[in-house]
């Protein structure tokens, strides 16, 4: 009796932790949906932002931009590691973690300092765990992150960088790919690279007709381009970061459902096999006490 009430008792338990695995998947679903939608958005955004910025190199355009320019030597480089808040979204946060030590590595090779920024308490208590100084941590940026607050980052890395205070950026994150898969990457933000980019099927100097008109100028246009260029880069960032965390979780979860259900079915069976085996016994000791009797 002892064996079949431990195992309906293991059951139960199983049961209601497969209930929270459910929800959690259901729930993943849901904010994966939403974020999808924005990251797709913004990658909409991006594409006419740079579709823009070519269209003013056509235009023969000298680009020159602080942004844009490099340093001779990189002396002060900065790496920002986007990780979750929460866990139990497979290998999401290990992945992000593994690839920014290695990044993190190399930039102390190639710069004589290295400051490290890190979003989401995951991330922290990674490098904290390692005892790895970490120079500004944020734990606001959640599965909706704001423009407005990445803004403000991305304020004042702009400003640091035109200032001198960094010489370089990166941004370690998962990038959104598809569905089916999401990708630990390494991208340098800081300095940007060369907007106009090489067009297809050109090979020499000239510049082309344009089919826009540009007022006052050119110039002044791209003096707003390549700082929104730079916001929406780090923007996007951050919304495959989030997007790609609820996918981890919506297939961790998933699977963790599963494995229950084929959990609970094994602990099934060996109940029943137990509980029959139990009344076996109880009807062998009767008919043994009845034959006593009648002895």
């Amino acid at each position: 009796m002892a064996k079949a009430r431990a195992l309906d008792k293991r059951r139960k338990s199983v049961r209601n932790i497969r209930k929270i695995t459910r929800t959690m998947e259901l729930i993943a679903t849901a904010r994966f949906k939403k974020a999808m939608d924005r990251a797709t958005a913004a990658t909409a955004y991006t594409a006419r932002i740079t579709q823009l910025v070519k269209d003013l190199a056509t235009t023969g355009l000298e680009v020159s931009h602080p942004l844009l320019e490099g340093r001779e030597q990189t002396k002060r480089s900065v790496l920002l590691v986007l990780t979750a808040n929460r866990g139990l979204c497979g290998g999401y946060n290990s992945a992000a973690l593994r690839l920014a030590i290695e990044k993190r590595q190399e930039l102390l090779e190639l710069s004589e300092s290295l400051q490290l920024y890190v979003s989401g308490k995951r991330g922290i208590n990674g490098f904290r765990f390692r005892k790895i100084e970490i120079a500004e941590s944020f734990t606001h940026f959640d599965d909706q992150p704001r423009f407005d607050e990445v803004e403000l980052l991305a304020n004042r890395y702009m400003n640091a960088y035109v200032t001198g205070q960094i010489d370089r950026l990166d941004v370690v994150h998962t990038q959104f790919i598809s569905t089916a898969r999401q990708q630990a990457v390494a991208e340098t933000l800081l300095p940007l690279d060369s907007l106009g980019g090489d067009d297809d099927g050109d090979s020499d100097n000239t510049a082309r007709e344009s089919m826009y008109e540009f007022l006052p100028s050119a110039e002044s246009i791209l003096q707003e381009v390549v700082p929104t260029s730079f916001k929406v880069k780090l923007f996007k960032c951050f919304l495959d970061a989030a997007v790609s965390e609820q996918i981890s979780r919506m297939v961790a979860m998933k699977s963790a459902t599963e494995n229950a259900d084929k959990m609970i079915k094994d602990l099934s069976m060996q109940y029943n096999r137990a509980r029959q085996g139990q009344i076996t016994g109880e009807l062998l000791e009767l008919m043994g006490g009845v034959e006593a009797l009648d002895g």
